[in-house]
């Protein structure tokens, strides 16, 4: 592997890491990526791309490799713990989006962008088993040391023009400019996911949101493979309000879960659209994972540092937004370093723009975001409904789905404007 000092250093090749090599590139800023990990594989479980971040993966030319995976999600919709529907919208390309919403594998999402990254900047673009231990930074650069994870086994160090943090909740970046920060915010709500192979749900393209802040499901397809066999991979998070605080070790998204933990508190969730009990009990595999994310801090970048993704703003994944907002991020660090001869300013720049409508959502994301729909319900009629309209007027359910869409930056007619994202920026 050649080292070169005028390339950009990203700490990090998950979503958005991988995903910012790509922009930089397409920027023409020379980027290599480390992992911790020895072997990248396709781990996880499902997530969702909101349209203004696939218009970002689409200018990155990666079109036909996410449509070979995901689905083109069609419908979100919203239904109470007796599995009434409460709300549905068109989503996507039904709602009138030029791009759609993808719901995808994570593990399938990375090896999309590790194969471009590796097709596009070479083979060695994306290096593994090297887990950031320090670093340090002058006028000219940052030299950056790795340790094998395992061993504890010194690697080669590196310097490179400047260094970006994609390394996500428990960042070593972050964590060097904010030492005292401690662990994840736990919101006092335990997550199970799983993916099971099933009958499709409603249309085979639904994102479906059950229950309320104590307990709820949300279930989506993520395999077009799948779909079109007539079968539905179905991605699903069941949700369960534990109180108390997080042991230091369980924020670990490849955690072993139990079905004895949580299927009890959904026993009565038979609905005629979908048999929940039965479809956990399908599932062979539970993760769990508690709900958590990091309370906003006042910087990013530091000289020629600068934090993106997770390691920036992990938030709750309510909203289905996280992975988007890297992905943004991605877009507009190219930008301000297509746009600013000066590193340390391109990097201020990014963060300017990008800093504070991610703490925004960070926090409305501690309200539940859009899914505060379903506790208004289980508020105003715990005991089910004749129609939701006697209880919600459409102007007000409207109005929650769509001030969440403008503060996320998807609205429809803001994206249509040109007030999105700009994957080729420069103009």
């Amino acid at each position: 592997m050649t080292d070169r000092t005028d390339e950009a250093l990203i700490i990090g090749a998950g979503i958005s890491g991988l995903t910012c090599a790509l922009a930089l590139h397409q920027a023409g800023v020379r980027a290599r990526v480390f992992e911790a990990v020895d072997e990248i594989r396709p781990l996880g479980v499902g997530i969702n791309l909101l349209p203004h971040s696939v218009k970002a993966l689409w200018g990155l030319g990666l079109k036909d490799a996410l449509e070979e995976t995901a689905i083109l999600t069609s419908t979100l919709r919203f239904h109470s713990k007796h599995g009434q529907s409460i709300w549905s919208e068109p989503r996507g390309l039904e709602a009138g989006y030029p791009w759609p919403q993808y719901s995808i594998h994570r593990g399938a999402l990375q090896m999309v962008l590790l194969d471009a990254v590796r097709a596009l900047l070479g083979a060695d673009a994306v290096v593994p088993g090297h887990a950031l231990s320090a670093f340090e930074q002058d006028e000219l650069g940052v030299m950056a040391h790795f340790v094998h994870r395992r061993s504890g086994e010194m690697r080669s160090s590196r310097r490179g023009r400047f260094l970006i943090g994609a390394d996500g909740l428990t960042s070593t970046v972050r964590a060097a400019f904010y030492p005292d920060e401690g662990n994840p915010v736990y919101s006092g709500q335990m997550l199970w996911r799983g993916v099971v192979e099933w009958e499709p749900v409603f249309d085979g393209r639904s994102c479906v949101m059950i229950g309320h802040n104590d307990l709820k499901a949300v279930i989506y397809p993520i395999s077009e493979v799948a779909r079109r066999r007539g079968r539905a991979e179905l991605n699903w998070v069941a949700e369960r309000r534990l109180p108390g605080s997080l042991p230091p070790n369980r924020a670990d998204w490849n955690r072993p879960g139990r079905h004895a933990d949580f299927v009890d508190a959904f026993a009565d969730w038979r609905f005629d659209w979908l048999d929940v009990p039965a479809m956990f009990a399908a599932t062979e595999r539970v993760f769990e994972f508690p709900m958590v994310d990091r309370t906003p801090v006042p910087r990013w970048s530091f000289g020629r540092i600068t934090l993106l993704g997770d390691a920036a703003h992990a938030m709750r994944p309510n909203g289905s937004n996280g992975a988007s907002q890297g992905i943004l991020d991605c877009v507009a660090l190219a930008n301000a370093l297509r746009a600013h001869a000066s590193t340390e300013n391109a990097l201020l720049a990014y963060e300017t723009e990008r800093l504070e409508p991610t703490a925004k959502l960070t926090l409305d994301n501690r309200e539940t975001g859009p899914e505060r729909v379903l506790q208004m319900v289980e508020d105003r009629c715990p005991n089910g409904f004749s129609d939701i309209h006697d209880h919600f007027s459409r102007e007000e359910l409207q109005e929650i789905a769509e001030r969440y869409k403008k503060l996320a930056g998807f609205n429809r007619d803001a994206l249509l404007a040109g007030d999105g994202p700009r994957p080729r920026g420069g103009k």
